[in-house]
């Protein structure tokens, strides 16, 4: 396993541990936090982000359990529900499960699972979380065949307009192209560093700006991301944990409407703008192969506008000068 990788792992475990105790707090007092609407989705966001996680780097068993967990949380968030004791012991019981899966990674020298552990926690969880789901629909009192929402893409809506049917498009699974992204992003570091790679992982990363247009946090972001990327003085050591860590926890953030949240962190800032004393060719001819531009001066333009917020415009610029001065003094 590269040395990306392992890092990455690492500071998955070390999320989703924190996770597992935000919880962990909330299941021991659920009685009195299901009165708390904001903590019980902090419980539903904890599962969500640990299934995302471990999604984007193939952990199935996890990714299927914390699944589980969400989807029960997602009934106590969007349905009242009274909670007594045998309620209180099943939701521990998934949590159990999902502690133990995560801690045998974490104690894992090779940063791996077991399939036979892997197995052996499924199925002993199994009849708890089949308990927990009819325990579930028998409080709600519902008569239908699936209480449990499970997260797949959403049919179509239509809507009657003047007599016609308008067919609206389906909402896009925020969570689901972020880790999808993610993953083909993990995919290019453990590759190597070379010009096209880091081209190709900019236009990747860049594609996520599809995403919500009018959030401008997360725009500025993703920015930010792909200019880390393109810079030829960081590492992919250095930088492919930061960018996988930014951008899942803003994709997070994202899809939870709490796009006013997301920030660009001290480091990542750092990764858009650090320089290595060399000369200003070497500096500057790595970074050129990876923006695709139009060769007329306007159509450069007009791309660099489109692709860049108005401050890394003006930080380009003043880029591009001190280039032009340095070369004029060699």
């Amino acid at each position: 396993m590269d040395d990306n990788k392992q890092q990455i792992i690492h500071y998955f475990i070390e999320e989703a541990q924190e996770h597992l105790e935000t919880v962990e707090q909330g299941l021991l007092d659920l009685a009195e936090v299901i009165s708390d609407a904001e903590r019980v989705n902090e419980m539903f966001r904890a599962a969500h982000s640990i299934k995302g996680g471990a999604a984007m780097l193939g952990f199935e068993g996890i990714q299927a359990t914390a699944h589980k967990l969400e989807d029960c949380f997602k009934i106590l968030r969007d349905q009242p529900v009274p909670i007594d004791q045998k309620l209180e012991t099943l939701f521990l019981g998934g949590y159990d499960a999902l502690k133990a899966l995560v801690e045998e990674l974490a104690n894992s020298p090779t940063l791996s699972l077991r399939p036979e552990i892997v197995a052996e926690i499924l199925t002993g969880s199994a009849a708890n979380f089949v308990a927990l789901q009819e325990y579930l629909e028998e409080m709600l009192n519902t008569n239908t065949h699936d209480t449990i929402s499970r997260e797949t893409s959403v049919v179509a809506t239509e809507v009657s307009i003047g007599g016609g049917i308008a067919v609206m498009a389906p909402p896009v699974n925020i969570v689901a192209v972020v880790t999808s992204t993610l993953q083909q992003m993990l995919a290019l570091f453990k590759q190597g560093d070379n010009p096209a790679n880091r081209q190709q992982l900019a236009s990747i990363s860049q594609s996520l700006t599809k995403l919500e247009p009018d959030a401008a946090n997360w725009q500025s972001l993703v920015h930010a991301t792909t200019q880390a990327i393109v810079n030829p003085h960081n590492t992919y050591n250095a930088v492919a944990p930061l960018i996988i860590r930014e951008l899942k926890q803003a994709g997070d953030l994202l899809a939870a409407r709490r796009d006013r949240e997301i920030a660009i962190s001290a480091s990542l800032q750092q990764a858009t703008t650090t320089a290595a004393p060399v000369a200003p060719v070497a500096s500057t001819a790595p970074a050129a192969t990876q923006i695709t531009i139009p060769v007329d001066v306007r159509g450069a333009a007009q791309g660099i506008l489109q692709n860049f917020s108005r401050q890394q415009v003006t930080e380009l610029v003043v880029l591009l000068h001190r280039v032009i001065s340095n070369s004029k003094q060699n």
